[in-house]
């Protein structure tokens, strides 16, 4: 049995796609999905499932548009590869109060490598990121971070949905709510 986050990508978000939590918390488990919990308002369903990431990627996908009539896109990634991850950010992402941390999740069979070649170079003067897996760890200051390159990146048509993004805050809270982060 593997525990799994499904990050669903686009849901909540400026009144559009919108799904009550307890909803899709009872959607997985009618469709077979155990020991389910939800995590905010934006879509993070954390569950155990016996099957492989990609059945549960269709799995979810499929469940969401059936009970919802939403055809998205669902991130979906073990407990324990966000742990791992995690363990591996560096030292400058979620450090410094001056500046906004996001973990931007991959979803395949999109690769980090793929999505660092179509967003393009980072403008170093305004921003930092590395990827660890299948999370890319950015960071960029509050004051300048509309230079940033990387903030306009879901909005590319060729990323916007093979990636969904979450705040340092709520990345740690997931890795945290699935066990100890190592």
């Amino acid at each position: 049995m593997q525990t799994y986050i499904a990050l669903l990508r686009g849901i909540n978000v400026g009144g559009n796609n919108k799904i009550a939590m307890p909803e899709l918390k009872k959607a997985f488990e009618d469709h077979g999905f155990t020991n389910v919990s939800t995590y905010i308002n934006s879509g993070n369903v954390i569950f155990n499932s016996d099957f492989d990431e990609p059945t549960v990627q269709s799995a979810c996908e499929a469940l969401i548009e059936f009970e919802f009539g939403l055809k998205i896109t669902v991130g979906i990634i073990s407990a324990e590869e966000l742990r791992d991850a995690l363990a591996h950010a560096p030292n400058w992402w979620n450090n410094d109060p001056e500046s906004k941390h996001n973990a931007i999740f991959v979803i395949p069979p999109m690769t980090a490598q793929e999505v660092f070649a179509i967003v393009g170079e980072i403008k170093i003067e305004y921003e930092k990121q590395v990827y660890h897996g299948k999370v890319i760890f950015w960071s960029a200051q509050i004051a300048t971070f509309s230079h940033t390159r990387w903030t306009k990146m879901v909005h590319h048509e060729s990323i916007r949905n093979v990636v969904t993004v979450r705040n340092a805050n709520t990345a740690l809270k997931l890795a945290a709510l699935t066990g100890e982060i190592k």
